[in-house]
């Protein structure tokens, strides 16, 4: 996997739950003919991403989404001498079996593997922003909900997923069960008790009437809770743990993402004498 430039390079995320993510620097061509038995989803981020798929050479620039469906051959390379940069995620068919509802469908073919979609491209972004974590449980459905309406809506038998009114109820019942439980992981068992719905309705329900889904909801108020201990006298290393994230750097990643900066600027900012 490694080209002749000094500077390539490629990255990996901890393995998460059969997930795979990568994300690579290349210059010249850096993979010949290969193909996997996943879904491979990308982002390009700097240059010109040049590939042969399905007998056409194809052509992504930084904005657009990779498709490249199960089984399918292909090659990959930078598209022009400034090199390239992109994140990639490989995604087992197997785990869009629940997201893609009840009723019988084939496995979604793009038959274009370059497309535009913000929504799509801001749900793979979200997933792929943070290498260094894996992801959790909560994540994951919100991921793979987003993934495979983006797949319905791309694919050749153009297949919808039916729209319902959200379960307000439900949905009321999972933020309060958050809220109360912020200092801890919270697993989508635990939700779908709550709710009284299946993990991938509730995440659509939930965005639909938050706007948001159950983990980033989550995440949220926790960073609530830290922003109110900040300042304390408390090492960032006790508010991290106390407020339910894994250590201070897990903690540090959904602060920079939430507000701009790290919290030890925040505090120098909000506390200097």
């Amino acid at each position: 996997m490694c080209a002749s430039a000094a500077s390539d390079s490629i990255k990996v995320a901890p393995a998460s739950g059969g997930i795979e993510r990568i994300e690579a620097h290349f210059h010249g061509d850096a993979f010949e003919a290969h193909r996997h038995d996943t879904y491979a989803l990308g982002l390009t981020l700097q240059g010109v991403q040049a590939f042969r798929y399905r007998g056409i050479v194809r052509y992504s620039q930084p904005g657009d989404i990779i498709v490249l469906h199960p089984d399918e051959v292909h090659d990959g390379g930078a598209g022009t001498d400034e090199g390239l940069r992109y994140r990639m995620m490989y995604l087992p068919p197997e785990m869009l079996i629940g997201p893609l509802g009840d009723k019988p469908r084939g496995l979604p073919f793009v038959s274009s593997p370059v497309i535009a979609d913000r929504a799509f491209a801001a749900n793979l972004s979200d997933v792929m922003r943070d290498l260094d974590g894996a992801i959790d449980d909560l994540q994951l459905d919100e991921v793979l909900t987003g993934i495979a309406d983006g797949l319905l809506r791309h694919s050749d038998g153009n297949g919808k997923t039916p729209v319902k009114a959200p379960d307000q109820i439900g949905v009321r019942k999972a933020c309060d069960f958050l809220q109360a439980h912020s200092d801890r992981q919270v697993n989508s068992a635990e939700l779908e008790n709550i709710s009284g719905l299946d993990r991938f309705t509730l995440a659509r329900h939930f965005r639909m009437s938050l706007g948001t889904s159950p983990h980033r909801y989550l995440v949220m108020r926790r960073l609530e809770r830290a922003r109110g201990m900040i300042g304390s006298g408390r090492s960032l290393v006790d508010i991290a743990l106390e407020t339910g994230f894994s250590d201070q750097a897990h903690f540090t990643r959904h602060f920079k993402k939430a507000h701009g900066m790290t919290p030890g600027r925040w505090a120098s900012l909000c506390f200097r004498t």
